[in-house]
């Protein structure tokens, strides 16, 4: 069989087209207001004079199981004439923050808003009687900070709605869809200028979710739409909540965080303990956020009758303070350039500054920062522009910073450099052969609802050291990527090409070089994202904690059937024996999703938005030498049953695709990009780490 070459080779500089979006006033926002405020604030977390542990507290309904009619009877109570909008923004304001977004529907489906297709609402149903998002939206305009809102996708309230569940990611009726249509086009025709939607819960169609995507640009073509919208129909990717990344993101994205991780909505019986503890924790919170290049979207919850708690307003303020001083380093700067952060703190950058938080200080007192070249002006304490000693080398910049006071709240070093600086690559590769494992890959976050947010790989870098005048670029990939289109970009010229080969071998495994040993199985936790192996290079199995259980009569090569409910999964660790260090080739085969981890390294995850049964895949294993672990997490968004199975294969075949030589500049290091373009969105999961450039 003939495998005919389809190859677009295009030969462009890269261009920045003018776009809506990412809205970049959204992107420079860096530091925003969330406020959960709603019917659920008026029991303060407390049900028949007892406090409701259990769960969220602005889902009290739910958690303390109050009939809809008692619940729906508040509303004759619920008179917040506690609450000023213009005082809330004046707080957002001296807190350093630049937008709030408000909760206009909850859960319960009780509306902050006016709305007329309901009269489960502020004005329609409670003695206050006045629209209180439209005032706080006019208020926000009159103070200068942007306005955004909180929807959420599900309504316990609405008669055409799923009833309450234990998990709150229900799928929409055709009723409820059209109703949440309605009410959404109310919100962005009726309150100004709208900066972010962001949709929360349920279990949206794909249809149902770009509907609600495409309503909301024809509308309001600037407004962000959060990634909780669903199957990948996104502007911003939203992180579970309180979560913080650790790896570099491509994409823009927001973390939302509460006071507590507890709770969102008022508690009156939280133990809220010390203020400066708490300012400390969430300045470290934001920083960690803002420095790989997010947004920190910090949520307060009012007293039933619209007062702010004073502990929550308190920490605010005191927030604002270190802002006012280190504002610099966090307002109109770009994430940390270096592919890693330091194990001392944090980076923001501009073109001629680096900022560096000293968020763990070293037992030396001194600080080092590698990687890079400029020469520096000065180095300094950004609260005070006292001048920090320092040392520079071709190779180091050393830094003392014994003499910062203790009292300094998370100081911020500022390095300025004269002509600006240029970022070494964290990884050069040498060898010209670019693959997976020698990359620095870039990521996002996935969600095709909340259960199904995971950390999705969209691109791979490289820094490849070749002094060649020109390069005739191979790409070699097996069967489980053929027919994908790709961008592989090598310094500024982009070559589009579809991964049709007329190249075809086979590659055998080195005989008797492997062992598949044990199999071992256990129930996944939390989230489909959620694997508390990755990172961990070596699993104890025989830990007095381990929840690892040996599959006794497992068959590799064995296709098995189980029953299995919606949102649960199964992860299992195989071990491989590996005389030498060698890549293997195995066959996976799952259900909706799957995330896949060699001794503790992030390989490949994905999940179908086409609710498909069951997908099959090749997944090459770079082996070290000894024990290696496999470990597969299948987790069922969708299904009845679960089919899988795991295959070594002692040979596959191997395509390549040879592009046409072309000439490159003579630098000592190349820059090269592998993207997907064939991909969903700008979050779905590039899929392609199989694939090996050669040069």
């Amino acid at each position: 069989m003939r495998f005919k070459a389809i190859i677009s080779f295009i030969l462009i500089s890269t261009l920045n087209f003018a776009q809506q979006k990412p809205s970049q006033s959204w992107i420079d926002q860096n530091y925003s207001m969330f406020i959960h405020f709603g019917l659920y604030s008026v029991y303060g977390g407390v049900y028949e004079d007892e406090p409701v542990k259990r769960g969220y507290s602005e889902q009290i309904q739910s958690f303390a199981g109050i009939f809809s009619d008692w619940y729906g009877n508040t509303t004759n109570t619920f008179n917040p004439t506690s609450w000023n909008p213009d005082e809330i923004v004046a707080l957002a304001k001296n807190a350093g923050m630049k937008s709030i977004v408000f909760t206009s529907k909850h859960h319960d489906g009780f509306c902050m808003y006016h709305s007329k297709y309901t009269d489960f609402n502020i004005v329609d149903a409670t003695p206050y009687s006045k629209d209180l998002m439209k005032d706080l939206a006019d208020a926000c305009k009159r103070g200068g900070i942007d306005f955004g809102v909180y929807y959420s996708l599900i309504d316990w309230h609405y008669p055409h709605g799923y009833p309450i569940s234990s998990h709150n990611a229900d799928p929409l009726t055709d009723e409820h869809y059209q109703y949440n249509l309605k009410q959404v086009e109310e919100i962005m025709t009726n309150y100004g200028d709208i900066s972010e939607i962001w949709f929360d819960m349920g279990s949206l169609t794909p249809t149902q979710s770009k509907g609600l995507y495409d309503l909301v640009n024809r509308l309001q073509p600037n407004c962000m739409i959060s990634g909780r919208l669903g199957n990948d129909y996104v502007d911003f990717a939203v992180m579970a909540d309180n979560e913080y990344p650790d790896y570099k993101m491509g994409i823009p994205w927001q973390t939302a965080a509460s006071m507590f991780d507890e709770t969102w909505g008022y508690r009156s019986w939280q133990e809220r303990g010390d203020v400066n503890s708490k300012v400390k924790e969430k300045i470290l919170s934001l920083i960690k956020v803002v420095s790989r290049g997010g947004n920190y979207l910090l949520n307060i919850g009012p007293r039933g009758d619209g007062s702010i708690v004073e502990y929550e307003k308190e920490v605010l303020l005191e927030m604002g303070k270190w802002l006012q001083q280190n504002s610099e380093a966090i307002y109109g700067t770009k994430a940390n350039p270096f592919h890693s952060s330091a194990k001392w703190g944090d980076i923001t950058s501009t073109s001629n500054t680096i900022y560096a938080f000293i968020t763990n200080t070293p037992e030396s007192k001194k600080i080092k920062i590698e990687g890079f070249t400029g020469k520096i002006s000065s180095v300094s304490l950004l609260s005070s522009g006292e001048n920090i000693p320092f040392t520079q080398n071709k190779r180091a910049l050393e830094i003392n910073i014994s003499d910062i006071s203790s009292d300094v709240l998370v100081p911020v070093v500022k390095i300025s450099f004269d002509n600006g600086y240029s970022i070494q690559p964290e990884a050069i590769v040498s060898n010209s052969a670019l693959n997976a494992y020698n990359s620095m890959p870039l990521f996002a976050h996935s969600s095709l609802n909340y259960y199904a947010g995971y950390k999705s790989l969209i691109g791979y870098d490289w820094a490849l050291n070749t002094r060649k005048k020109a390069v005739s670029p191979e790409i070699t990939f097996t069967e489980s990527e053929i027919g994908r289109k790709v961008e592989l970009q090598i310094g500024d010229i982009n070559h589009s090409v579809v991964l049709e080969s007329t190249k075809k071998e086979t590659v055998s495994l080195v005989k008797y070089s492997t062992k598949w040993a044990d199999t071992y199985r256990k129930a996944g936790r939390g989230v489909f994202g959620f694997v508390e192996e990755e990172g961990v290079t070596f699993v104890d199995i025989n830990a007095p904690d381990s929840r690892w259980r040996q599959v006794k009569d497992f068959q590799n090569g064995e296709v098995y059937n189980e029953s299995i409910i919606e949102r649960q999964s199964v992860i299992f660790l195989q071990e491989i024996e590996s005389i030498q260090s060698q890549t293997a080739a195995v066959k996976i085969r799952g259900g909706n999703a799957m995330y896949i981890l060699l001794n503790g390294k992030y390989i490949t995850a994905h999940f179908s938005p086409d609710r498909i049964k069951d997908q099959e895949e090749i997944v090459l294993l770079p082996l070290k030498k000894g024990v290696n672990q496999l470990i597969v997490k299948y987790y069922n968004g969708f299904d009845t049953e679960l089919t899988y199975s795991i295959t070594p294969l002692e040979e596959w075949q191997q395509y390549s695709i040879k592009l046409p030589s072309f000439t490159i500049k003579r630098n000592d290091t190349h820059r090269i990009s592998l993207r997907s373009e064939d991909a969903i969105s700008n979050v779905s999961p590039l899929r392609l780490n199989n694939i090996t450039l050669k040069f």
